[in-house]
């Protein structure tokens, strides 16, 4: 059983906390303080900042650093994304008309007892099924 938390995190939080103040600074900064909060997370969310931190930005990380990124971060508390959580995020995508990946991430929040995700891939404000998004950038 995965302890509750306050506020679950998308990938691309994780990602501009990793790219360095060079890109987006302001969001970095942003980013970095959000990471001292209460926060969990999902396997999902795991799999999705290792592979966009190896590929994207200016300076990709290596496949060491983003592994070392990942193993920080999987000390908070993380859902996996079982079969059930599969199902109630294709249920959550087909309600709200979002992607699948969007349906698992809210999914994965709720089954962690998260109130709020911070992400800026979904509409910020918005209440999915008792998880509200907020888009932590504006």
């Amino acid at each position: 059983m995965n302890a509750s938390v306050d506020f679950f995190l998308d990938s691309n939080v994780l990602l501009y906390a990793a790219g360095g103040k060079s890109e987006a600074a302001d969001k970095h900064e942003r980013a970095i303080e959000v990471l001292m909060m209460d926060f969990g997370l999902s396997s999902q969310v795991l799999v999705e900042f290792y592979v966009n931190a190896t590929r994207q930005g200016p300076v990709p990380l290596s496949p060491d650093v983003a592994l070392d990124w990942v193993l920080q971060l999987a000390r908070k508390p993380c859902q996996a994304v079982d079969s059930s959580v599969v199902q109630a995020g294709v249920d959550l995508a087909r309600r709200y008309q979002t992607s699948y990946w969007d349906g698992a991430i809210l999914a994965a929040a709720k089954r962690i007892g998260a109130k709020t995700v911070f992400s800026e891939n979904l509409d910020h404000g918005q209440d999915y099924d008792g998880v509200t998004v907020i888009n932590p950038f504006i």
